[in-house]
């Protein structure tokens, strides 16, 4: 029996239909792959579209230029294309298969064969194609009934697919969080606590960025004690152990009782040891920003005790507090409530204002007006009325200081 891919809103964006037959989809030279087969096929939402196709990459970007489609050659020397369209982009990228691999990147051929182009992706529920106009799905590797049964399988020889590319280990665990209900498969887990010291040979933005996508899904625990139990992690990432699993359990529990979303970062915070400057050279092993390695730092750093959640959301901003309170078991989730929708307000007043008032220009204008600040942010932010008897308050101290 042919399964089909259902209908949904994202086969019908903007554009598509243009693009599609700019590549003759309609002649099966091009089919839908990976993703958003994978989730079509499950009713989730889909957002990155790729298409295979058999022509080669510059016969894309003639079609797609000729169909008046912005291309832009994003990885043309892997066979990748990606067209511009107005609900987003899609990538593109001609039938390949391996000739040689390394464990870090791969020399390809194009191929018009497409079992040959599922055979060198890693997953089974991977390796799904859909005919755009009929729904059609082809499957080479039995990717229909593991999907269906939530399983995870490596395509071929476990071991084999892993040194071909190391990064493949963390895939398996991501993949396993996100869509791996039924029983672990205890071959690929075998081949990857076996080859878990390749990932050194890895980039640390290729650990990093598979490593927060594992934090963001909805269910990581399972897949992250595996993890540690394992010693995955160990080579690149030896600060992680099951105690810091056990804080993202906890972590993400709060999450859920305060409606707050989830955090890829903030679950990273909560996976390290609290120690902001240890956390501060992961995120630089990880090759993080230096705004996500700032974010992990104030998520860690130990607060001032009895200050109140705007007040230290104006100190280190509300994205910062949020991290903080929720990773502080102290803490009620209730103490997040006043920064529901709340912006830290600016101070009101400046120094011409104190000089107005007859305090002498010079060092105690910057003293005076910290003075102003604490006293108007332990009265949590009062309006501009109160801010002027403060300032009144604060200048009459300073003078009678001075005589």
């Amino acid at each position: 029996m042919t399964v089909l891919l259902p209908d949904a809103q994202w086969r019908h964006r903007s554009g598509l239909d243009g693009l599609l037959a700019a590549l003759d989809a309609g002649g099966g030279k091009a089919r839908y792959v990976g993703g958003a087969v994978r989730d079509g096929l499950l009713g989730l939402p889909v957002n990155d579209l790729d298409i295979a196709t058999t022509l080669d990459p510059q016969d894309v970007v003639d079609r797609l230029k000729a169909a008046g489609i912005k291309a832009v050659p994003t990885g043309i020397d892997h066979g990748t294309i990606t067209a511009v369209l107005p609900d987003g982009p899609v990538e593109i990228t001609t039938l390949r298969r391996d000739v040689s691999t390394d464990g870090r990147r791969a020399t390809i051929a194009y191929t018009d064969n497409w079992r040959e182009d599922a055979a060198r992706r890693d997953f089974t529920i991977n390796a799904l194609y859909a005919d755009p106009l009929t729904g059609a799905i082809s499957d080479y590797f039995g990717g229909l009934p593991d999907l269906e049964a939530r399983r995870l399988r490596f395509i071929g020889d476990a071991s084999a697919r892993i040194a071909e590319d190391h990064l493949r280990i963390l895939r398996y665990f991501r993949f396993l969080a996100r869509y791996g209900d039924n029983e672990l498969d205890n071959l690929a887990y075998d081949a990857c606590v076996a080859a878990a010291n390749s990932l050194m040979a890895l980039s640390r933005e290729r650990i990093s960025d598979e490593m927060l996508k594992l934090l963001g899904v909805a269910a990581p625990i399972h897949a992250l004690r595996l993890m540690v139990e394992g010693g995955i992690l160990m080579p690149v990432l030896p600060e992680v152990t099951m105690a810091g699993v056990d804080r993202v359990e906890a972590l993400m529990t709060r999450e859920a009782e305060s409606g707050v979303g989830p955090s890829a970062l903030r679950r990273l915070a909560a996976l390290l040891p609290a120690d902001p400057a240890l956390a501060d050279q992961v995120g630089a092993r990880l090759k993080l920003s230096n705004k996500a390695r700032k974010r992990l730092i104030v998520a860690l750093e130990p607060g001032i005790e009895g200050e109140a959640p705007r007040a230290l959301a104006y100190r280190v901003g509300v994205e910062g507090a949020i991290d903080r309170l929720l990773l502080d078991p102290a803490q009620s989730v209730s103490a997040l409530a006043p920064l529901e929708g709340w912006t830290p307000p600016t101070l009101p007043i400046g120094g011409g204002a104190l000089i107005a008032r007859g305090l002498e220009p010079g060092p105690n204008i910057a003293k005076a007006l910290q003075e102003v600040q604490r006293l108007w942010v332990a009265e949590d932010f009062p309006d501009a009325a109160r801010v002027a008897e403060l300032t009144d308050q604060t200048v009459s101290k300073f003078q009678r200081a001075r005589q």
